[in-house]
């Protein structure tokens, strides 16, 4: 089976794309009006991209009517977004927050999350997610779709502080990520959870190259 998408018609009853980039983490991102109104929504399309120094991405598509996505006004306007990591725990917050509604409605509240304050961001972040980054936005890369909800707009931003819960770090000073189960987004409406963690190291890797793999670089 092959096909040419937006050329040809697809021969399956749904799309194959999202299903073969999987899994694909959350960007569960927090921001805050200029009007002073939280903001709480899910993004699939969120990745780190290097770290020295940490920045990250996430993508965010119009809606169908064109209008662009809270979020990224927000992170605009402020300067600041942040991410709170999904948990499966915490999957049916997500979800709520997944909504799409008005820009004047304090989406913590409808999803049922405790506000917890930032030390550099304005805005809050989700009490009862394990991890936080606190990140400054840097920029916004515009991408034009053949339809307005096909539209993207690809946001940049430095992590200048990240939050870490104490009760999900191991003794040897990692996260526990079984323990914690981060969700990650799959194709059509399916998610699913880390519950099994396994180690594999780069044979003949630099000391270098194993330092930045492993995470010991300075950040």
């Amino acid at each position: 089976m092959h096909y040419a998408p937006g050329k040809e018609p697809c021969p399956l009853p749904f799309s194959p794309f999202k299903s073969c980039t999987v899994p694909r983490p959350i960007g569960w991102l927090s921001t805050l009006s200029k009007d002073g109104v939280p903001n709480l929504a899910p993004y699939s399309q969120w990745q780190n991209l290097t770290f020295d120094p940490p920045l990250v991405m996430f993508a965010a598509n119009q809606l169908g009517d064109g209008r662009r996505k809270d979020t990224v006004i927000n992170a605009e306007e402020t300067g600041w977004f942040v991410w709170n990591m999904a948990t499966y725990a915490l999957r049916e917050a997500v979800n709520i927050s997944a909504m799409e509604l008005a820009p004047d409605i304090d989406e913590f509240e409808r999803a049922g999350v405790t506000k917890a304050d930032c030390i550099d961001a304005p805005g809050p972040r989700v009490a009862e997610s394990p991890a936080h980054f606190e990140c400054r936005y840097m920029s916004t890369h515009r991408l034009k779709g053949h339809s307005n909800h096909g539209t993207v707009d690809v946001v940049y931003g430095e992590v200048v502080r990240i939050h870490v819960d104490d009760t999900v770090i191991t003794p040897d000073g990692k996260l526990d990520i079984p323990l914690i189960r981060p969700i990650a987004r799959m194709g059509y409406y399916d998610y699913t959870s880390v519950t099994e963690v396994f180690e594999m190291k780069v044979p003949g890797a630099s000391s270098t190259q194993g330092a930045g793999m492993e995470g010991k670089a300075s950040i």
